[in-house]
């Protein structure tokens, strides 16, 4: 009775692998479930307006701008001024009236990485291989109940995303980044919910960043409005040619 039942314990284990997520797989099951890779490179530009809740205390109006390739405008509006952040694939500058510089800065090329790393309207799998990024399958984890398929994503500045995907509808559901700011290793969790389509891909509305060191300072976003293909100058992204203050 003993060689049948190991037969078919092998033959368990076969079936098994054979039918084992790949990292291509789940990249190609993540994108289908978005609406189609098609659909994702025919939006050039997006623009998505809302709320920004800081630390459950602070409410600030929100916008970002993305232009493909890899160019990103952010905006927090409250109590009459406005913090922007920006980069043009190249470059980065920002305002800061918040910490009272109400001057246009450059910024330096670690400070930039925010930014430069989530420049990409389609995200981090979206055409990983041709951003020169490496990714990895490190199979399935808990998140908050939920055995999400993990996959990190190396990119080509050395950063790091672990994309988390839902193994029933293969969204993203949490993103964990880390990458190194003037010699010190920074992360950051996101989590995401509330997808909506977007001419015909699904972007979620709703986010919560965090620190991972639960300090209260969450950061809560909503979208409220958003917009694919929208006319956007390069120069919305661009270091204003007006401004000479700062440096790299």
């Amino acid at each position: 009775m003993r060689m049948p039942m190991l037969c078919c314990a092998l033959l368990l284990l076969v079936a098994t692998s054979a039918h084992a997520m790949t990292a291509d797989e789940l990249v190609a099951k993540n994108l289908a479930a978005r609406g189609g890779l098609d659909k994702v490179h025919a939006i050039t530009t997006l623009k998505l307006e809302g709320r920004l809740r800081i630390g459950g205390q602070f409410e600030l109006a929100f916008s970002s701008y993305q232009k493909a390739p890899d160019s990103t405008r952010i905006e927090a509006t409250i109590q009459g001024m406005t913090q922007i952040q920006a980069w043009n694939g190249k470059d980065a500058w920002q305002i800061s009236p918040f910490q009272g510089r109400r001057d246009t800065e450059r910024m330096s090329d670690d400070d930039a990485k925010g930014l430069s790393d989530d420049a990409s309207i389609g995200g981090p799998l979206v055409d990983w291989k041709a951003k020169g990024s490496t990714l990895a399958y490190l199979g399935t984890e808990d998140i908050d109940g939920t055995q999400a398929h993990k996959l990190k994503v190396t990119l080509k500045n050395g950063d790091i995303e672990y994309v988390y995907l839902d193994p029933d509808y293969f969204l993203t559901i949490r993103t964990v980044s880390q990458m190194t700011v003037r010699g010190t290793l920074v992360k950051s969790v996101t989590d995401y919910g509330d997808y909506e389509r977007i001419n015909g891909v699904y972007f979620p509305f709703s986010s919560t960043t965090s620190d991972g060191g639960g300090d209260g300072g969450d950061q809560q976003l909503t979208v409220l409005k958003a917009s694919a293909n929208v006319p956007m100058a390069d120069s919305l992204f661009a270091f204003p040619a007006s401004a000479t203050k700062g440096a790299k």
